[in-house]
């Protein structure tokens, strides 16, 4: 396994409610000259960020971020901006108190409209792994499948925790065949790295991929 190979697998992130505009620049640029999967960035730079770097850098923004206890018509109307923004991916979150009512079918509504709201963009769905128990997790797995979704993401960074190998062979086992694994949260050595690589994650959400990953190795 080479630098290269994770870094292309990298969704390059910058999500900090104070960042400015020279860091979304700052990020961008440091994504394209690293062959690096994404950026993530705040909706409200989605626009300005893709007029500039336009098809040379895949853009990607949070829907119902962080907390994901946004109402479903917002989350579609969030989503419907994003697209008409200029966003390649959308990261949405879950509402974790739906799990816990144990209201899924609610949960898979909101996520079916909000698949529609995505078009033909990539859609990752957040189901916050920290607050789950192991049969929500194999739960939420069957939803997202169902809607189609092109990826599940472990967590936002934001939570009591983030990733871990556990919780991907856990959904590598429950998802359906076309939906990928996006591992987020807690990522910071070059081990880790490569270890959630090597698990099965096609994507890595990280904003300290490039200061983790210097060197050859």
């Amino acid at each position: 396994m080479n630098k290269e190979i994770i870094l292309s697998k990298v969704d390059h992130t910058q999500l900090k409610p104070y960042a400015d505009f020279s860091d979304i620049k700052k990020l961008c640029e440091e994504a394209i000259a690293n062959n690096m999967a994404s950026v993530c960035i705040p909706p409200s730079y989605v626009k300005r960020a893709k007029e500039i770097y336009s098809d040379d850098l895949t853009v990607c923004t949070v829907v119902g971020f962080p907390l994901g206890y946004s109402t479903t018509r917002v989350k579609v109307f969030e989503t419907r901006c994003a697209v008409e923004d200029g966003a390649d991916e959308i990261d949405t979150v879950i509402n974790i108190g739906d799990v816990k009512n144990k209201d899924f079918d609610k949960i898979e509504n909101e996520l079916r409209q909000i698949r529609a709201a995505c078009k033909s963009k990539i859609m990752k769905v957040i189901i916050e792994t920290c607050y789950l128990t192991k049969e929500e997790k194999i739960t939420l797995c069957r939803i997202v499948t169902d809607v189609e979704a092109d990826f599940i993401k472990t967590s936002t960074g934001f939570g009591t925790g983030g990733a871990t190998l556990s919780d991907i062979e856990l959904l590598r086992n429950n998802i359906g065949f076309d939906v990928r694994i996006k591992a987020a949260g807690g990522i910071r050595t070059k081990e880790e790295f490569m270890d959630f690589e090597e698990a099965g994650c096609d994507r890595i959400g990280s904003s300290s991929a490039l200061t983790v990953l210097r060197g050859d190795f």
